[in-house]
């Protein structure tokens, strides 16, 4: 029935989706998304079904392509994916393989048929693959026999194709294109299946992946003979403090009383390090990016071992409060690795699951193991112990920081909130004011009168300020000279420290500077100071250094008069030349201290746009500047030494200049 121009909703409404349109038109459902997520995920679903005839011990190499067109094959030499005529479903297997939802061999995993621990448990992948593409090319070999099939946006063209095959080889060949009537995105890259197939040789241990990417004709293979503990090794390197931990068992239980009993085997491997920290959960091999079931297990049972171990051991100080995860994930890289025979997904991307008994069982052997491990490897035991305290304090310590530094550095700079002897500009237009950062009270008075109140506002340094490669963060913050600065700046501070990552509150756009420009004396105090300054910024503020808005005001050296003219040298050589340049008679006088200057020399030498020179701090060889901080104001003394006795000499000139 019609009504005011519109279908209304009544018994005819209501239609269903049939064939390959339950899946191409709701990839969403099926995939996850329809969008290059669920392109990457329909390739892991052919991908699944080969990893699954190895591991049940059927072909021990998987080869994948990622062609110039967009397209993907698979091949594999398992069984090869069975075809033909099934009496006991009255159809070809593969038109209910390739063209049936919920139609598979993976049914009966607990019953012990053809597959005990797999990756495809719904009979979805298959199908919804096909489905999903623009062509599907197949090519099997089994039972004496190659089977060849096409595919055509969903639909079979031409039927099964039958030919006697006298070679010893079994497998199947998959070659298709994923369609972007279906997927918004379909632009595979080769990293995502890198990614993808080193996670699988991963947990397979000893089964080889090879991956060619035709555009470039790069071949690429993949295999850990020890699976994750060769990964563990790999990751680690000489960086961890402890020995790599293996465990492997097999239990069997229920999720619930009235549900069925099922087999549950997994490895986990692990160990500590102070340079990387990781936490991986598979599950029948696939990836579980949310962990689920493993994830819980894993933190109940570190938690429980490592406080239980503190706590018999008087390691912590009086009143201290118990261990977080966190605490211990900073430090801790572990794989578990672990198959079952009946597995609760979250969902068909298969990203975490939720079986009880899985959780249960891995967090009593888990806790069991690691009370084993600590009394018999004493030594590593307070190791551990003693970098998740360390962790722990500093977390500690990094929030009451962060709290303080956030009362510092927030909010605006008026009446209220104000900064020592900080001397602002009119403007408000960010991309006119200019921050000049000068050393000390004489020096504050002299930029003061030579500026141009308008755009440029003055900072002064009181003293020397911290190196701040050397102090601590709760040091540094505690200097009001460097937070004062930062309060002036605005735009917080940049903490990389896995440790410290908390205090980040960086944010460019808070900025109320176009230009710092550090201006101080050209003596060996002023370089000092520049130095300190450049410092606090590379370690606390790098983004404007990469950004370019940090520049250093030049000072001339010295002041030629010449009659009623007056000449500025920066340089040795600028003074001869101006030198040869003068006729009649001159004085030259070496610039004294920046608070010693004329106002209108300050401006017209060291402020003036126009006639000011100001070197950029440029972020070209971040390397090397990070080589050079480090070594010349890092805890690397021997390092220090070194490049002084090389390259001292070059600098003995500037103690005259003191």
């Amino acid at each position: 029935m019609i009504n005011n121009g519109k279908q209304e909703y009544g018994n005819e409404s209501i239609t269903s989706l049939k064939g390959a349109d339950r899946v191409r038109l709701r990839p969403g459902v099926i995939f996850g998304s329809d969008g290059i997520e669920g392109c990457q995920h329909s390739v892991f679903e052919i991908l699944s079904n080969s990893i699954d005839e190895a591991r049940e011990g059927y072909g021990d190499v998987i080869e994948t392509t990622l062609y110039k067109d967009g397209s993907v094959s698979v091949r594999d030499k398992g069984r090869g994916i069975p075809v033909d005529y099934n009496p006991n479903e009255d159809k070809y297997n593969w038109e209910l393989l390739f063209c049936e939802l919920y139609a598979g061999g993976k049914y009966l995993n607990n019953e012990g048929e053809s597959y005990e621990f797999s990756l495809g448990l719904n009979g979805l992948g298959l199908c919804a693959t096909q489905y999903s593409s623009e062509y599907m090319d197949v090519e099997i070999l089994r039972d004496g026999y190659k089977y060849s099939l096409h595919f055509e946006k969903g639909e079979n063209v031409g039927g099964l194709t039958k030919t006697p095959y006298k070679g010893k080889n079994t497998g199947s060949f998959i070659k298709w294109r994923p369609d972007l009537e279906v997927f918004t995105d379909i632009g595979l890259t080769p990293d995502y299946f890198k990614e993808v197939l080193k996670r699988q040789c991963i947990v397979n241990a000893g089964l080889k992946f090879i991956f060619t990417y035709e555009e470039t004709g790069e071949v690429t293979e993949f295999c850990y003979e020890e699976g994750i503990k060769d990964y563990i090794k790999e990751l680690a390197g000489d960086k961890a403090f402890t020995d790599v931990v293996f465990l492997e068992t097999e239990a069997k239980g229920r999720d619930r009383e009235d549900k069925p009993e099922y087999r549950l085997k997994y490895q986990a491997a692990f160990c500590f390090s102070n340079e990387t920290n990781l936490i991986e959960y598979y599950h029948n091999s696939s990836y579980l990016e949310h962990g689920g079931s493993p994830d819980k297990a894993v933190r109940s049972a570190f938690v429980y071992g490592i406080d239980k171990y503190l706590k018999n051991n008087n390691l912590y100080k009086k009143d201290e409060k118990k261990i977080q995860f966190s605490d211990i994930e900073d430090s801790l890289i572990i794989i578990i690795n672990s198959f079952s025979t009946i597995t609760s997904y979250e969902n068909q991307t298969k990203k975490s699951i939720t079986n009880k008994f899985i959780q249960d069982s891995m967090t009593a052997y888990l806790r069991e193991q690691l009370e084993i491990y600590f009394t018999e490897n004493k030594a590593e035991a307070d190791k551990i112990a003693a970098q998740i305290l360390v962790n722990k304090r500093s977390r500690e310590t990094a929030e009451k920081t962060r709290l303080s530094i956030k009362k510092k550095l927030t909010g605006s700079i008026d009446m209220n909130n104000r900064v020592e002897k900080f001397v602002n500009c009119r403007t408000k237009d960010v991309t006119r004011r200019e921050l000049y950062i000068v050393e000390g009270d004489s020096a504050l008075g002299s930029v003061t009168l030579g500026r141009d109140s308008e755009f440029q506002g003055i900072m002064p340094i009181r003293g020397k300020i911290l190196n701040c490669l050397k102090a601590s963060y709760d040091k540094i913050f505690a200097s009001p000279i460097i937070t004062d600065l930062l309060k002036v700046l605005g735009c917080g501070v940049e903490i990389t420290s896995k440790h410290n990552k908390d205090l980040n509150s960086f944010d460019i756009n808070n900025l109320r500077w176009n230009k710092i420009i550090i201006c101080t004396d050209a003596d060996v105090d002023g370089f000092q100071i520049r130095t300190l300054v450049l410092t606090m910024l590379y370690r606390l503020t790098p983004t404007l250094i990469n950004e370019k808005r940090v520049y250093i005001a030049e000072s001339p050296l010295y002041e030629i008069t010449s009659g009623k003219n007056t000449y500025f040298a920066y340089t040795e050589k600028e003074k001869a030349d101006i030198l040869a340049k003068i006729k009649g008679k001159y004085h030259i006088q070496r610039s004294k201290g920046l608070g010693e200057n004329e106002p209108e020399m300050m401006w017209q030498t060291t402020m003036n746009p126009a006639t000011r020179r100001l070197i950029q701090v440029c972020p070209e060889d971040i390397e090397q500047t990070s080589y050079v901080f480090d070594m010349l104001l890092g805890d690397d003394l021997k390092g220090r030494k070194e490049h002084i006795e090389l390259f001292g000499h070059k600098y003995i000139d500037l103690t005259e200049l003191s």
